[in-house]
């Protein structure tokens, strides 16, 4: 029994962005999911740290979920990355995944979850790149409330976080959401969203008193990061 994480999975298979085609740690990627899950059993979870799927709603995306239930029995909790358009409210996509039979996906979205004794939190973060696409304060103060949320919603236990964007890089850091991972005592932080020769831009290991690290799909060659036993 084991709690595990990883980020985005980029699939396309109901469309036409496979990530093959930038060649790489991406080449065969699928394949190497299908490897890197293997182990895990029913007793296991997982959090998907955003960017599942390229599919622009939730039928286009609906290959891509089915195959990352079909990767193992346990729980798979979810966060929205900035590519998941197929997003959607909560109704909608809880509706939709029981229509299809999929009913071990949860949603880590202005709520915790628990493995064992230890609390789950998230939400996709702040990037300085989304200042860049026209995204205002308004929507990091949205970001930052879902934050907080889910961090009280643990109360006292123990807390990990999982978000989709750093909230530290190279010449940058989201102090922010640093000093709310530092006010509700968050042990470790796990991240997504950097590829490729963004790697090494990553801000790893201890900073403050939380731990940080990259878990984007390409960084760990597509095998879930055991974070937890």
């Amino acid at each position: 029994m084991a709690l595990y994480a990883i980020g985005d999975t980029h699939l396309s298979l109901g469309g036409s962005k496979p990530m093959d085609t930038f060649g790489g740690s991406w080449e065969g990627y699928v394949d190497k999911l299908r490897s890197g899950f293997a182990p895990l059993t029913g007793e296991d979870a997982v959090v998907l740290c955003g960017d599942l799927s390229w599919g622009m709603s939730l039928e286009e995306a609906l290959p891509d979920f089915l195959f990352l239930d079909s990767l193992f029995p346990g729980k798979k909790y979810i966060l929205k990355g900035n590519h998941d358009y197929w997003w959607t409210t909560a109704n909608k996509m809880y509706a939709f995944w029981t229509q299809h039979g999929i009913t071990d996906f949860e949603l880590l979205h202005n709520n915790c979850r628990f493995y064992g004794e230890t609390a789950l939190c998230g939400t996709r973060g702040w990037f300085f790149e989304e200042n860049a696409d026209g995204h205002n304060e308004k929507v990091f103060n949205r970001e930052l409330l879902r934050l907080e949320t889910s961090l009280k919603a643990a109360g006292e236990a123990p807390k990990l976080c999982f978000l989709h964007y750093p909230p530290r890089y190279e010449g940058y850091i989201c102090q922010e959401i640093v000093d709310l991972l530092e006010l509700y005592r968050v042990s470790a932080c796990y991240y997504g969203h950097l590829h490729g020769g963004s790697h090494r831009l990553a801000q790893e290991g201890r900073r403050g008193s939380v731990e940080y690290r990259l878990i984007a799909g390409d960084k760990l060659d597509f095998c879930p990061l055991k974070v937890l036993d």
